[in-house]
């Protein structure tokens, strides 16, 4: 059983970045959707991607933006994925994952009467679901019922986020098991400011489940 990658996300600091790295975090996703309690400035957030070691994967988070924007700001920083946090087109979707310099994830709310369908309509190299919100694009702290991410896998790898804290990591990763988890605002102290012991206990609950799968 291979093991179930961490993504933090709404890093905002080179000390946030670093301790997430050092906790073990495998991805890093910074947010340029300027509305955003977690927002960076894409300079910033190359000083801190120049900064910390090249093995961990760096991830931009988009929301409506253009497509030129997206591939110019995810060259300048040398991304490894773009994440499409928005009301993206499948078709715009494609038009990015044809470019293979950084990977593309498209994030889909999961709301009441949730359509697998709309997954398939995508054609990305991962799918995010998040827990749908009226007015939000993501961070709400609130989760959606798994069993859609169980059967949502079968058909894509899937990135769970929505709701993920120290207390039900253990249970995502063993009942779910999907490519990778995102947290988010669960190891923040306020949004846009990461808990350092927070993040610790995350990544080290998510360490232990990830030992149980592998016994």
């Amino acid at each position: 059983m291979s093991r179930v990658k961490v993504k933090i996300c709404g890093v905002r600091t080179l000390e946030e970045a670093q301790a997430a790295v050092d906790a073990g975090a495998d991805a890093l996703g910074f947010n340029f959707w300027s509305p955003s309690a977690r927002y960076i400035e894409p300079h910033a957030a190359r000083e801190v991607i120049t900064s910390v070691t090249p093995t961990v994967c760096t991830v931009g988070v988009f929301v409506n933006e253009e497509g030129s924007r997206i591939v110019d700001i995810a060259s300048e920083l040398g991304l490894n994925a773009v994440q499409l946090h928005g009301d993206e087109s499948p078709e715009f979707c494609e038009g990015l994952a044809s470019i293979k310099t950084f990977k593309t994830i498209k994030a889909i709310r999961v709301g009441q009467d949730f359509d697998l369908g709309v997954i398939e309509s995508y054609r990305v190299n991962m799918i995010l679901l998040d827990s749908s919100s009226e007015g939000s694009y993501g961070g709400t702290g609130r989760r959606f019922d798994w069993r859609i991410a169980i059967e949502a896998k079968h058909l894509v790898p899937i990135i769970l986020a929505g709701g993920l804290t120290t207390e039900n990591v253990w249970d995502a990763i063993t009942q779910v098991r999907p490519a990778a988890i995102d947290v988010c605002s669960g190891v923040e102290a306020e949004p846009g400011r990461k808990d350092m012991d927070k993040m610790r206990s995350f990544m080290a609950e998510a360490a232990r489940a990830n030992a149980q799968l592998n016994q």
